[in-house]
């Protein structure tokens, strides 16, 4: 009779210790299951990254495949906490040996939440990087957008230094027209105005690749400057050429 009561007794501890290890083996289920709900969130909110994230998300396939298989090990924890329970009367060694499996399951599952806290970390770094290269685009465009308008104005000039050209050209004719004698000079002007059309068109054609080409636009608009101080420069001397010309017929 007393014996049949310590084994009661006995029985009823074991069972308490299974409930307990039950008890565990739930928390640290919904502590996965917990884990696995904040994952799926933080890997939709880590969906429009780009370039870095791939290697997040190779990451996070880690943690959910070390979630698998903690799941699995819990699952076969329950199933021998179920075995335990039919023979509850083997030895209390087995229960020993099933609740070191659950520590150690725990001891996994904090692991998993390190893990998490680092692949939360890499997300916000690729977010970072993100928006640093966004600013960096900006000021680029606000680059692009300048250097265009000096090709604008470069072009601008050079219709200017076209119409310039034109009435050289129509001056320049009149006094052929009205002044036969010199007709040698003339050829001369007229010639050196060809020259000047042919460097005006080259430079325009500078000027037309330097918008297809932004890399070399700077040293294109640089070089059309400095040819249109020349041509400048050199109808000047033109014209200053002509007006010496119609001063000496005037004085005849």
């Amino acid at each position: 009779g007393g014996g049949g009561g310590m084994a009661a007794t006995s029985l009823e501890a074991v069972k308490r210790k299974i409930k307990l290890l039950q008890e565990q083996a739930d928390g640290a289920e919904e502590r996965a299951e917990k884990l696995q709900r904040e994952l799926a969130l933080e890997r939709k909110a880590r969906e429009a990254a780009e370039g870095d994230v791939a290697s997040l998300n190779r990451r996070i396939q880690l943690v959910e495949e070390e979630l698998d298989r903690a799941q699995e090990r819990l699952a076969t924890a329950l199933q021998k906490l179920e075995e335990a329970e039919k023979a509850a009367d083997e030895s209390e060694r087995g229960m020993k040996v099933i609740e070191n499996r659950a520590l150690k399951d725990e001891e996994k599952m904090e692991i998993q939440e390190i893990q998490l806290k680092e692949a939360k970390h890499i997300a916000e770094e690729a977010d970072r990087k993100y928006e640093e290269v966004a600013r960096k685009l900006v000021i680029v465009e606000a680059e692009l957008e300048r250097t265009e308008e000096r090709a604008e104005l470069n072009e601008r000039r050079l219709r200017r230094l076209e119409d310039e050209l034109r009435v050289l050209d129509q001056t320049y004719k009149s006094l052929k027209a009205s002044e036969e004698q010199y007709s040698q000079k003339e050829d001369k002007y007229e010639e050196e105005i060809k020259v000047l059309t042919d460097k005006l068109k080259e430079a325009e054609t500078r000027a037309e690749f330097s918008e297809r080409s932004v890399a070399k636009l700077e040293k294109t608009i640089d070089d059309l400057e400095d040819e249109l101080y020349s041509q400048k420069l050199k109808y000047k001397a033109i014209s200053e050429e002509l007006d010496h010309a119609l001063n000496d017929m005037t004085s005849m």
